[in-house]
């Protein structure tokens, strides 16, 4: 008897995004393969033509040359018919002067279910996700909104560049960065984990290097 099962519900942060065969409005594409070499940022909505998910379209593509400048693809989801896809899309373009560019996920409800992301007691709804993955296809930040809640798109833009800056420069990203109350729009450098790299820091601070609060807490500009 084989006890293997297959791996349903949201995965984690640091999973490999799931290979899957997805049907979209620009087609039948392979993910995460699709985007090798590309972030891509892939985002469902509770339903098409509804309030709330028709100003977050119009917003990410408002975004959509901002994400592409940091090398990011945008990819929608909906438990809906790619006929529904393809008219509201032409509804937001007849109504609201907006050309929806990238591609959006009719899912049958497979897709959901792999990803975790159906509203619990709310049908075949889905949630409000956003899955963050990098160009080797690995899940680097999720976010879950409920469907009374509108995301925040220049948030979104900011994880992508935060987090392929901290992958460059080996460092961390403070609280509201770039705009962060105690340094700035500098970078956090990863703390210390040995005593002699303790006292490097501080000597590394008197020499204008870094600035620290402390050992444990110096940061320097990019």
């Amino acid at each position: 008897m084989d006890n293997t099962t297959e791996k349903t519900g949201m995965p984690l942060l640091g999973d490999a995004f799931p290979e899957m065969e997805v049907q979209t409005t620009r087609g039948s594409l392979k993910l995460p393969e699709h985007f090798s070499g590309k972030w891509f940022v892939l985002f469902s909505h509770p339903a098409d033509f509804t309030p709330v998910c028709t100003t977050e379209f119009v917003a990410f593509q408002k975004r959509y040359d901002q994400f592409k400048d940091l090398n990011c693809e945008l990819i929608g989801l909906s438990v809906d018919q790619v006929f529904a896809h393809i008219k509201w899309e032409q509804w937001i373009k007849e109504n609201m002067d907006v050309e929806i560019k990238f591609p959006i996920i009719a899912d049958t409800g497979s897709v959901a279910k792999k990803l975790g992301l159906i509203h619990p007691g709310k049908g075949s709804n889905t949630v409000r996700a956003v899955f963050v993955v990098d160009g080797k296809g690995i899940i680097r930040t999720i976010l879950y909104y409920p469907q009374e809640l509108g995301r925040n798109m220049d948030e979104i833009v900011r994880i992508v560049r935060a987090m392929q800056i901290a992958d460059k420069d080996k460092v961390a990203m403070p609280a509201n960065w770039p705009n962060n109350e105690l340094v700035d729009d500098h970078v956090i450098i990863p703390p210390a984990t040995d005593v002699k790299t303790a006292e490097d820091r501080l000597k590394k601070a008197k020499d204008g290097e870094f600035e620290c609060f402390d050992w444990w807490l110096c940061h320097k500009k990019r």
